[in-house]
């Protein structure tokens, strides 16, 4: 073990680690450590360069209007956004249906089903407005929201089928979660802290209206550049922390030891019990961590020689229904990936919750032979079975995230156990996205939790 103490050590260089080093430093705190389990920095972003793709995010990736902790880091580090295409027409597919629409419209469901979905969407909204973002279980109405599945509160507030289903459809695009796996309470909270349904579920205007050039992971890369690289350890999995009077050890798997005035820990609330604290975490954080479970995502990426959506008048961006059979039909949501320059033409889409985990024993073949077909059906072309390459990032199985995009609650866990999420423990501090109040489980979320747990 080292002599020298530090001023603070971070776990975990993701964004949220990473924004609570650089706050460190500018604010004259200059021995600061991040010690980090992989091998690169930027926890659950991820880019990949290559010749076949030129660059492509396989984690994290989309940044909008409102987002203004990360806009702000992205621009004091020189990072540009572009815009997501979203000119043509959206498409959503179910039961063999197309039903095209623009950005500001929503699908023409049968039998009054478009009135039924603003009357959900709006619904959503009315319930999160008595709802603190910042401590939503002391919400008058927070043990009833919390005491029900969102599937259950479809099924109780809207006989439609086809509203049903659509919500079930947004509830794993927000949260790669089924309905019938988290809280209303959650969902509601969820939604309300990214500014509504209009703002969290659209790309213009909305959550997904930018990407970064060059990748999400410059973000990352550009903030390990201002903290110096020569203070960020790889290969450094945390697995004992231990206070003493004043200072703390903070032990490695791989058999190295630190001291240090104060700790951030930075990563998935998940993965928190994986390290033996003395003195122990209080009970309720502890069980919180138990109860927290991160979603389950596989990102995919399918290459064409041109960008053959354009030509059909629709923008790349396709929500399907499973249509009874979701290992037929993959992804559920879909965005233009191509570049900004209209390169390296792709459709992105998501494989979420029980499909990730049904598909995942699939090879990627496999998988990319099954997305192919689906979107042949669901954009109408064959042109989608024509694809010159595929990528693809399965969360689930990555050992320090354990799943994406966020953790979950699950009914009870807010109201009994979210009053310990933030509560620091004597020395130690807790960041992440899933401790923020403003744009959770996206990177804006990252940077504000990290630069309030550095404060």
């Amino acid at each position: 073990m080292s002599s020298e103490i530090y001023d603070a050590i971070i776990v975990g260089s993701g964004i949220s680690g990473l924004a609570a080093a650089k706050w460190l430093k500018e604010n004259n705190l200059n021995k600061v450590l991040v010690l980090e389990a992989r091998n690169r920095v930027g926890g659950r972003t991820y880019t990949k360069s290559d010749p076949k793709v030129n660059w492509v995010d396989l984690g994290g990736s989309y940044v909008g209007p409102t987002q203004d902790h990360l806009l702000r880091i992205a621009k004091e580090l020189g990072v540009e956004t572009f815009l997501v295409n979203e000119v043509e027409n959206l498409v959503y597919y179910k039961n063999g249906k197309r039903y095209t629409f623009q950005y500001n419209e929503l699908p023409a469901l049968e039998n009054g089903g478009q009135e039924e979905l603003a009357k959900l969407l709006i619904r959503l909204d009315e319930l999160g407005e008595n709802v603190s973002i910042r401590e939503p279980w002391t919400s008058p109405n927070a043990v009833e929201l919390d005491s029900m599945t969102f599937k259950e509160f479809l099924e109780k507030e809207f006989s439609c089928k086809g509203v049903r289903d659509f919500g079930h459809l947004i509830h794993n695009a927000f949260l790669a979660a089924g309905a019938q796996e988290c809280s209303l309470l959650f969902m509601v909270w969820y939604i309300k802290q990214a500014f509504g349904t209009r703002r969290i579920f659209s790309t213009t205007n909305g959550g997904q209206e930018r990407k970064f050039h060059g990748g999400s992971q410059l973000i990352s890369e550009g903030l390990a550049e201002k903290i110096g690289r020569e203070n960020i350890r790889f290969g450094s999995a945390v697995n004992r922390i231990e206070q003493h009077d004043d200072y703390v050890t903070v032990s490695t798997l791989d058999n190295q030891v630190f001291k240090s005035r104060h700790v951030i820990i930075a990563m998935s609330p998940c993965l928190i019990p994986s390290i033996y604290f003395e003195p122990a975490l209080d009970p309720l954080k502890a069980q919180l961590y138990q109860r927290m479970p991160m979603g389950s995502v596989i990102k995919t990426i399918v290459y064409y020689e041109k960008a053959w959506w354009k030509d059909l008048n629709m923008c790349g961006t396709l929500m399907v229904d499973g249509d009874g059979d979701e290992e037929a039909n993959p992804v559920e949501y879909t965005f233009d990936d191509s570049k900004p320059d209209g390169s390296k033409p792709a459709i992105m889409g998501f494989i979420l919750a029980s499909r990730a985990r049904k598909l995942r024993n699939l090879t990627p073949e496999e998988r990319c032979d099954r997305i192919c077909k689906s979107y042949a059906k669901g954009f109408g072309s064959d042109e989608a079975l024509r694809f010159v390459h595929y990528e693809e990032c399965d969360w689930q199985a990555q050992q320090f995230s354990s799943g994406c995009y966020t953790g979950v609650c699950p009914p009870g866990v807010l109201t009994a156990y979210w009053p310990y999420l933030r509560k620091p423990h004597g020395r130690v501090f807790f960041a992440g996205t899933e401790t923020a109040t403003v744009w959770s489980g996206y990177m804006n979320g990252a940077v504000e939790a990290g630069e309030r747990a550095a404060r």
